[in-house]
């Protein structure tokens, strides 16, 4: 989990944790050089239960140093992600464990919840069945929060030192070989979307989609565009016309019940 300034919603990232019904995990927290009181609260739930390891960075190094410093550490089969804004459902690592042992699968991902910064919850989002790597270029459907591996098949791997996109490099990497990733159509987590985030930011977004392509995938020019074109494609049509995607096959309704609280939003301390 890396943390960076993240003291309004650490708390109730490392408590969905504590949550979960699988209770063989391990947890580790990567403070990125926090100056608030984010090291202080993981400190807190450290000291408490021996599973949360607290790591600290001297200094900020982005997302990828710190997921890549937690997989360094991890000592477990399966290598899970959660950033330190996100939740996951009780659930999560039992049913996706199941899941991933009942199919044989080595790499899973699963559908989740998307709510704003206030806990308002805004759509969840669905996921296909199975992905291979030349779909996969055409659409990232892996949220981060959902992504598992199995470091028997894969061994440890890691994300490239980039600021931005170096999740989707990782699945990318994993699938590159001919291995097919298996999608749990079912909510697992709850996606944070928070204004003036990195992920937030459209256009910096697809920059760097078009550098991971270019530099981290070596594609051809043509190869770029091709991939870039669907994605930005894709994207439009699922926003403005959610029916045709849906026939087209680039939106998922999710199976299954969701995560919404039919009391009230899901706030930041939840």
């Amino acid at each position: 989990m890396p943390v960076y300034n993240g003291e309004r919603f650490v708390e109730s990232s490392i408590r969905s944790v504590l949550a979960q019904t699988f209770v063989d995990w391990e947890l580790i927290v990567v403070d990125d050089a926090s100056d608030d009181a984010s090291r202080r609260i993981v400190r807190g739930f450290a000291e408490q239960d021996e599973r949360i390891r607290l790591v600290q960075l001297e200094r900020n190094e982005g997302a990828a140093v710190a997921r890549n410093t937690a997989i360094d550490l991890s000592r477990g089969r399966y290598i899970a992600f959660l950033d330190g804004d996100d939740l996951w459902l009780a659930h999560k690592l039992e049913r996706q464990l199941a899941f991933m042992r009942e199919e044989g699968a080595a790499f899973s991902y699963g559908a989740y919840e998307r709510v704003d910064e206030n806990g308002r919850y805004l759509a969840p989002v669905g996921v296909p069945d199975r992905l291979r790597y030349r779909e996969l270029l055409k659409t990232c459907y892996v949220g981060c929060l959902t992504a598992m591996y199995d470091t028997k098949v894969f061994g440890k791997r890691y994300m490239p030192l980039i600021r931005r996109r170096q999740d989707y490099a990782l699945w990318l990497e994993l699938l590159r070989d001919g291995e097919t990733a298996l999608g749990l159509n079912e909510v697992l987590g709850v996606y944070r979307v928070r204004s003036g985030s990195i992920s937030s930011n459209k256009a910096s977004t697809s920059l760097y989609t078009w550098r991971m392509y270019r530099e981290v995938e070596g594609l051809s020019l043509t190869h770029s565009a091709w991939c870039f074109a669907h994605q930005t494609g894709r994207a439009a049509v699922r926003h403005r016309l959610p029916g045709l995607a849906r026939r087209l096959g680039w939106l998922h309704p999710v199976a299954g019940p969701v995560a919404r609280d039919r009391h009230g939003p899901l706030g930041p301390s939840q």
